[in-house]
């Protein structure tokens, strides 16, 4: 078990007065079989008028504010403490074929937890897409077991895909992610859910951060995983009733274990948005977002 501080803040800075901002907030961290949450706090500036809290269709936990007053900047800073347990076993479990679990949702043998059918479908940001299928086949091959053939996925993104920021935007398609091979850990998690969904498997978007490396680590350490001091993005897969949900991280290689911490679930980018809203007025503005995940002194192994 391992225990995480984070500290996540979103600064806008508007350049015209606003006199009204409606913001929704997915910045608590789930809750759930792999990790505990133990303390959490959202603080807003300018304070809210009005704020109501509730828990959306996938479970993840929303702020609804509203802010009435006149305002040039708006800054929403988390912060919260996360117990997050590794998973029991030091090598990944098989699990059975992918195909079992396919046929599972082209037959009447729905799995017990009927809820996951949803994320077999196309959903506003993964369009099915021959081409992420096609390449989702090469790690699928027949008769594969469905968690090594995701873990052999995800590491062909790491292997063959650059991650380069900047150089693709919300709106960049999974068809140009494919045929670009380059982008950052959202379109990386985009392009491997639509290869899955394309294959008839059940799979959903995850938001969250990874473990901030600090100058005091060793250089092993730091360069372990790409995507920290931000936001990041993976993939969780329905590996069948026995295993359940396992997750798998497309711009690192890797079986999720206990360095990620979950923020929210979705069908992709678009349901899972850590700040949005509206407002009235405000002109041009300039964003900057900064995130720290440290790791508490009295976490134990295991």
């Amino acid at each position: 078990m391992k225990r995480y501080a984070i500290t996540h803040e979103t600064h806008y800075a508007y350049d015209l007065p606003v006199t009204l901002g409606l913001h929704t907030a997915r910045m608590s961290p789930v809750a759930g079989q792999r990790q505990k949450l133990v303390e959490h706090r959202l603080d807003i500036v300018p304070q809210p008028d009005w704020s109501v809290v509730f828990t959306d269709h996938f479970g993840n936990s929303m702020h609804h504010i509203a802010i009435q007053s006149l305002h040039n900047a708006l800054t929403v800073t988390q912060k919260a403490v996360v117990e997050v347990a590794t998973f029991p076993w030091d090598i990944l479990p098989s699990g059975p074929s992918w195909e079992t679990i396919r046929d599972c949702f082209v037959t009447d043998a729905f799995p017990d937890e009927i809820g996951v059918v949803e994320f077999t479908y196309p959903s506003p940001l993964i369009p099915l897409d021959k081409t992420a299928e096609t390449f989702a086949r090469e790690a699928f091959i027949p008769g594969a077991p469905i968690a090594h053939a995701a873990l052999e996925l995800a590491r062909r993104f790491k292997e063959e895909f650059a991650y380069v920021p900047g150089t693709t935007t919300v709106t960049t398609s999974v068809a140009e992610i494919v045929a670009e091979r380059r982008g950052v850990c959202q379109d990386f998690a985009h392009a491997m859910i639509a290869g899955l969904r394309g294959l008839g498997l059940p799979a959903r978007y995850v938001s969250g951060y990874l473990k901030t490396y600090r100058a005091t680590d060793t250089m092993t350490e730091m360069s372990a995983l790409v995507g920290a001091d931000a936001s990041h993005a993976w993939v969780s897969l329905w590996c069948g009733s026995e295993l359940g949900w396992l997750e798998f991280d497309p711009t690192n290689a890797l079986a999720v274990k206990d360095e990620h911490i979950a923020i929210a679930y979705g069908r992709d980018f678009s349901d899972v948005t850590p700040l949005r809203g509206v407002i009235n007025g405000g002109g041009n503005h300039t964003l900057t977002v900064a995130v720290s995940v440290e790791l508490l002194p009295h976490s134990v192994s295991g």
